[in-house]
């Protein structure tokens, strides 16, 4: 009988592929094992439970191979976003760049990063990444070229926060150290904190496609001179960064940012080739900017200035508005002039405005 259990079990297996069999072992009383690849998927749906969460796995995945520039690009179109993340790290060889998306490959066999989202290293990101996504892949690397990563998820799916314009304040911790402390956990903001935590290590730069085509362009040092350029067959042979700075034109341009999963039109590329598109800076950059007082820039409060804004009441300021008629009539009378409505007194910062609408003339 354990021949034709086995073969039942081998039929439904190539039938129905692993996840039909996500029983290993009934334990009884309720109890089971699950298969390896049951278990791996269950972790990936409780890894990454949002889009914030999927940039995060991105971002540890880049500074775990070494980048010190990640640039992150993404867009939305109906109910899809797409998320394409470009560094200058070790990049992937060739032959595994559809096997990181496996469970458990990792190239970390003797190190674990720990940091403050826990522990990166179990070889689970980028296939948590893919089991939440419609697609996931890696656009362009090879082996010390850095790589582009292309993320399309269904917010359907994988929800994201509905805010993902606001950028967060800047304020300090219980230890004084730097850090958001208000916005929606959008994307920027998990750029913003990951930045925070890894400044001085890596810089983050997050904008629209275009934009992050423009500041790598602008931003990226070549590796090779201009001059040898010329003998160089294919700008693929170049990091992927460096491609973007390498194109000739805006045709070229454009070409080489779709190869690394950055869509535009030639219109657009055109713009970034003349710098009507400017550049953009870190996200720490804007943050710190932004945050003014609170990134140590605070003002003096002088507590003995009067701060109590003048109130009319409306009974007072429609009776000034009629003596301003009245006062009106002096140059309506000497220049021929009509009022088109009353006079509209508004009060502002230490000043009272008042506002003559006239009529007219034939």
């Amino acid at each position: 009988m354990a021949e034709p259990a086995s073969d039942l079990v081998s039929f439904v297996s190539s039938m129905g592929g692993e996840r039909s069999l996500r029983v290993e072992e009934s334990l009884g009383e309720g109890y089971v094992r699950l298969r390896v690849a049951e278990a791996e998927r269950r972790q990936a749906k409780h890894d990454i439970r949002c889009v914030e969460d999927m940039v995060i796995e991105l971002l540890r995945n880049a500074r775990d191979a070494g980048a010190r520039h990640i640039y992150v690009a993404t867009a939305r179109e109906g109910g899809l976003r797409t998320t394409t993340m470009l560094d200058d790290g070790s990049g992937i060889p060739s032959d595994m760049q559809e096997r990181v998306f496996e469970a458990r490959v990792t190239s970390k066999l003797e190190s674990v990063h720990m940091d403050r989202w826990g522990v990166h290293g179990r070889g689970m990101a980028l296939f948590s990444v893919r089991e939440n996504a419609v697609s996931a892949e890696v656009i362009s690397s090879g082996e010390g070229k850095g790589s582009s990563i292309r993320v399309v998820t269904d917010v359907a799916e994988l929800p994201e926060r509905a805010d993902q314009s606001s950028w967060p304040s800047l304020g300090t911790d219980d230890e004084g150290a730097q850090s958001c402390v208000r916005g929606p956990h959008n994307i920027v903001r998990t750029c913003c904190e990951f930045a925070l935590e890894e400044r001085g290590s890596c810089e983050v730069y997050l904008g629209s496609p275009a934009e992050v085509a423009a500041t790598a362009r602008a931003r990226t040092t070549p590796s090779v001179d201009g001059s040898d350029l010329l003998f160089i067959d294919s700008l693929a042979s170049l990091p992927v960064l460096e491609r973007l700075r390498a194109a000739a034109d805006a045709s070229d341009l454009r070409a080489q940012a779709a190869a690394l999963g950055l869509e535009m039109s030639e219109r657009t590329a055109h713009r970034i080739v003349i710098g009507q598109i400017n550049p953009l800076r870190s996200v720490v950059a804007r943050l710190t900017h932004a945050g003014g007082s609170a990134a140590g820039q605070d003002r003096t409060v002088d507590l003995a200035r009067d701060r109590r804004g003048l109130r009319l009441s409306s009974s007072d300021a429609q009776e000034f508005s009629r003596v301003m008629e009245r006062d009106f009539a002096l140059l309506g009378e000497r220049y021929y002039l009509s009022l088109a409505s009353d006079p509209r007194v508004r009060v502002g910062h230490r000043k009272i405005t008042v506002t003559f609408d006239l009529e007219e003339k034939d």
